[in-house]
């Protein structure tokens, strides 16, 4: 997700993988410094230019992978080793349609990772699953945890 909505959750920051980057913030695309949105926006007021980084002169964007952009490393590395560590790999409203990211869930199942699908269409991967429920998330998690 690349909301933050993990982060607010409560989970751990160093258990969050972010392999599609974060809007909450912004990073210069060729140091990775990091950037407040509201910082960017205000340069970007005062002096009308795109914003560019003060460490190296990068271009600044937020914090997001565009179409295109190389995924990190890093964090490609440590999804890669928790789905090979995974007995059960949840999908939750992923239309598995974005790669490198949506192959972890074929590695995961042939790793011998039980495969579940929640999402509100059919998914190329729905064939491999052992479970696949085409409902909304929210619905479907909150009835399994008792939650409104």
């Amino acid at each position: 997700n690349i909301d933050g909505l993990h982060q607010e959750s409560g989970v751990a920051e160093e258990q969050i993988i972010e392999l599609h980057g974060n809007t909450t913030y912004a990073a210069c695309l060729d140091c990775a410094a990091r950037y407040e949105l509201a910082d960017i926006r205000a340069r970007f007021e005062r002096d009308g230019a795109a914003p560019c980084c003060t460490r190296c002169h990068g271009f600044v964007k937020t914090a997001t992978i565009s179409f295109g952009q190389a995924m990190p490393q890093a964090a490609m590395r440590r999804a890669e080793a928790a789905t090979l560590a995974a007995d059960l790999f949840i999908v939750l409203g992923s239309s598995l349609v974005v790669f490198p990211a949506a192959g972890f869930p074929e590695l995961a199942k042939r790793n011998g990772a039980a495969l579940a699908i929640v999402n509100r269409e059919p998914t190329g991967f729905d064939g491999i699953a052992d479970l696949v429920l085409n409902r909304p998330i929210g619905e479907t998690l909150g009835a399994a945890f008792g939650v409104d």
